[in-house]
């Protein structure tokens, strides 16, 4: 693992990000994944990756890809956006955004990495960020050189979306739980499209918002938003929809990774 240092895309000036590298070791240049972490930052209290983003780091090098995992908050000044109010949050999605492509456009540089197969990842709000940085109805992700082979979320916000217009630069796989009352799966399935770009829902039963996470659920006062504001949203996991989801991702990107 490396920290590596790239800039947001669009202009000159974009701010500076800090991202976690986590190569492969192989002959020739492999296929990368860039990780978008949820509203709770991609950091724990020591400052240092995750635990979700260093089991997912190992998953996807386990395969053969490099990963690299980005941080757009604390360059900002933010440890965690889930208890601000949507509209309110420091950090924005057009933000996020770019910080995205500026992954993108980082990875397609190095020459240990297949420029032509790249991958974004996110979960929750970073899965909102997929949508948005796949989303060739923005003219900044509609002008962009740089593509992914596969844009997958886990438990995205889709309602922006949707209202808005899906229009995906790459084929699109969304993870998300029937259960959901942060994230509700019902907008996510109703971006379903053959494609191509194809864009393809997986919804597990009794699944709630983290449901690919270890601790049981719980409810979560301190969140304001979600399908009920003000009552709180559950998060957990659940082991059943855990594993099919990871199955579905790892069968998803080697699909994505060996297509010509």
């Amino acid at each position: 693992m490396q920290v590596a240092s790239l800039r947001a895309a669009e202009t000159e000036d974009a701010v500076k990000l800090r991202a976690w590298w986590y190569p492969v070791a192989s002959a020739r240049p492999a296929p990368a994944v860039v990780l978008l972490h949820g509203c709770g930052g991609m950091l724990n209290e020591r400052g240092e990756p995750s635990a979700k983003t260093r089991e997912y780091a190992d998953l996807l090098n386990g395969h053969g890809w490099h990963v690299l995992a980005l941080d757009s908050l604390t360059v900002r000044g933010e440890k965690e956006l889930c208890t601000q109010r949507i509209g309110t949050r420091k950090v924005t999605m057009a933000e996020r955004r770019k910080d995205a492509l500026g992954a993108l456009q980082w990875l397609a540089a190095q020459p240990q990495v297949n420029a032509s197969r790249l991958a974004l990842l996110g979960w929750s709000n970073g899965g909102s960020t997929v949508l948005a940085a796949n989303n060739r109805s923005h003219p900044l992700v509609d002008g962009f050189a740089v593509r992914p082979r596969l844009a997958a979320a886990f438990y995205p916000g889709c309602e922006a979306d949707l209202r808005r217009g899906y229009r995906p630069a790459s084929d699109t796989l969304l993870l998300v739980g029937l259960a959901d009352d942060w994230t509700p799966a019902a907008p996510c399935q109703q971006l379903e499209t053959s494609g191509p770009p194809s864009v393809k829902a997986l919804a597990y039963e009794g699944a709630h918002h983290g449901f690919d996470g270890k601790s049981p659920v719980r409810l979560r006062t301190d969140v304001p938003n979600g399908v009920h504001p003000g009552a709180g949203v559950h998060v957990g996991g659940n082991p059943a929809a855990r594993q099919a989801a990871q199955q579905a991702l790892v069968q998803a990107l080697e699909n994505a990774f060996a297509a010509p």
